[in-house]
């Protein structure tokens, strides 16, 4: 039995394990590793997966790796599996933020066929972008097989690796953009006397409510604006205000100052 191998137990470790068993895999097909006993112990009784706390043992044992640690424990990784990756042409998927495929494949021997996977927070309520980046040995079939195992995150694309840094601060960051947006809305319910209980869940329902209704009928986000938007009436009223405080630049700045941001931290 092939085994796969994470390397990483925190959220998006975890995350890969819920994703790997959502298609149906084997418990005992998975070997996690960390560093923190009882957070193996979790996933033990949890998920029912195999556990090591050795690097070397994944590297070993394993064909396909899934690097799930922080991108400033990488070096520590490297120097205790890149000696395994010469006896075979493993599949190392890597969620690091910030760090490319071309890096990868320079720390790893010749041949690794790396893949970079970019899953965002509403991932872990299977309603997240997964973005993966191909590198230049990554076969189709581990394409295929990258898109399988995070289809339970979400919605899963490929895109060329040129663009990884506009999907952070679009989708990597924007979770945090709408959730300040949906603060706002709750405030802006309370400023006009709604309880605080009250606002909050209107504010969810209507963004939920927006996406939901946008996916379903493929309409433009500028149509349903329009449709909302009676002649003279309270949204028209209320556009014009952002209009006036420059929402739609500064909304638009902000994918832009994170992206920015993020090609600065390779």
């Amino acid at each position: 039995m092939s085994l796969i191998g994470i390397i990483g137990a925190g959220v998006i470790g975890e995350m890969v394990v819920r994703s790997y068993l959502a298609m149906g895999e084997e418990e005992n097909s998975l070997l996690v590793c960390d560093h923190k006993e009882e957070r193996l112990e979790y996933l033990r009784d949890t998920y029912g997966v195999q556990t090591t706390l050795s690097n070397e043992d994944v590297a070993k044992k394993c064909d396909t790796l899934v690097l799930a640690v922080k991108p400033q424990n990488l070096d520590e990784v490297v120097e205790r599996c890149a000696e395994y990756f010469h006896v075979a042409k493993k599949l190392l998927i890597s969620v690091l933020a910030g760090v490319t495929t071309q890096k990868l494949e320079q720390l790893f021997p010749g041949g690794t066929r790396v893949l970079r996977v970019m899953p965002n927070t509403p991932a872990q309520v299977g309603a997240g972008s997964i973005v993966i980046a191909v590198g230049k040995y990554a076969e189709e079939k581990d394409i295929e097989f990258a898109k399988g195992l995070f289809a339970a995150m979400g919605r899963t694309m490929v895109l060329p690796e040129k663009l990884m840094n506009a999907v952070t601060g679009l989708s990597g960051s924007g979770p945090a953009f709408v959730a300040l947006i949906i603060e706002a809305l709750a405030d802006g319910g309370v400023a006009a006397g709604l309880p605080r209980d009250v606002a909050t869940k209107l504010a969810l329902d209507t963004v939920a409510g927006t996406v939901i209704l946008l996916e379903e009928t493929e309409m433009h986000p500028a149509q349903l604006k329009d449709q909302v938007s009676s002649p003279a009436g309270t949204t028209i009223y209320g556009l014009l205000q952002m209009e006036k405080s420059g929402a739609r630049g500064t909304i638009m700045e902000t994918v832009l100052a994170a992206t920015k941001r993020a090609g600065e931290l390779q």
